[in-house]
């Protein structure tokens, strides 16, 4: 069993920065791949990045590349999402996931959710 806590969100102006953190418990953190995913009111959750279990491959969303950041310090057992230049549009909840079978774009894929961080973007 993996327990997942997701923190750093809050309220930004556009063109602002935030660092969202994941702290992971439970099996062994190193084993598996990370993921963030995010979900805004009325619309189904989508990717927004994934790294791998050594952190030496990622990938990003169309919509967030050059903008986000992903990171993970297995040491600390956890996975950050830096987010610079942030739009009204990021505006979400933002969810990080584990998945023990590799790098995946679908959330269908990943066994263990966090409850949750909401990103507010004012424009």
């Amino acid at each position: 069993q993996v327990q997942l806590v997701e923190s750093g969100g809050g309220l930004v102006q556009a063109g602002g920065s935030l660092r969202l953190s994941c702290a992971a418990s439970g099996r062994t953190f190193s084993s598996y791949t990370m993921g963030w995913f995010r979900q805004a009111p009325g619309k189904e959750r989508e990717f927004v990045s994934t790294i791998s279990w050594s952190g030496a491959t990622t990938y990003y969303a169309d919509s967030v590349k050059g903008r986000f950041t992903i990171s993970r310090d297995n040491a600390k057992n956890t996975v950050y999402l830096k987010m610079n230049s942030l739009k009204p549009e990021d505006t979400a909840n933002y969810y990080c996931a584990a998945d023990f079978r590799g790098l995946s774009r679908n959330p269908d894929d990943y066994d263990y959710w966090g409850q949750g961080t909401q990103v507010t973007v004012s424009s």
